[in-house]
């Protein structure tokens, strides 16, 4: 599953793809509550386990998709 997150005037957005298994509805509540807290920074994590941060005053969008991410390279 892809999540991409506009973030203030920045025209790419930040791309995660998380787990096939992730819990959409689980998923949607946290970004929610990080949003409606006094939280200065969301914290997410991906497939890989790497955790970006995203300055909730700066979100302009949240898209969820169920796309996996393309496949670029050779290993296609």
């Amino acid at each position: 599953m892809i999540v991409r997150i506009g973030v203030g005037d920045i025209a790419k957005e930040i791309q995660l793809e998380m787990e096939d298994d992730t819990d959409l509805e689980e998923l949607k509540s946290e970004i929610e509550s990080g949003l409606e807290s006094e939280k200065s920074v969301i914290w997410l994590s991906d497939k890989d386990g790497r955790q970006v941060g995203i300055p909730v005053a700066k979100v302009t969008f949240v898209d969820i998709g169920s796309q996996s991410a393309p496949k670029i390279g050779f290993g296609a």
